[in-house]
């Protein structure tokens, strides 16, 4: 599902990697059984940025973007993946919209 930062900013499918790994530490039984925690990957290279935005998405994302210009967030906050999905989308918008002030 495409991420929407504002309405001139959609971020494609094509652009967003999700896997789903076991989360670590306390949780119960399921913790290491049930791949809840989430890494969301965003390849800015498919974007069409702004060179202002590109420069601001760097300083801003800092350890999160490769050299590659792709950006990594981990989620495992929550006990469910829909939730750490959903926190890790948040995030990467968040950045995304600071970039473009």
């Amino acid at each position: 599902m495409p991420l929407e930062i504002n309405r001139w900013l959609v971020i494609p499918d094509e652009a967003l990697e999700e896997r789903f790994l076991a989360a670590t530490g306390p949780g119960g039984q399921n913790v290491n059984k049930v791949a809840t925690a989430v890494q969301l990957r965003c390849d800015t290279r498919l974007l069409d940025l702004p060179w202002f935005a590109r420069e601001q998405l760097r300083r801003i994302a800092g350890r999160r973007m490769t050299a590659d210009g792709v950006i990594m967030l981990s989620a495992n906050r929550f006990r469910s993946q829909e939730a750490n999905r959903q926190d890790a989308r948040e995030r990467l918008a968040a950045i995304f919209a600071e970039s473009l002030i």
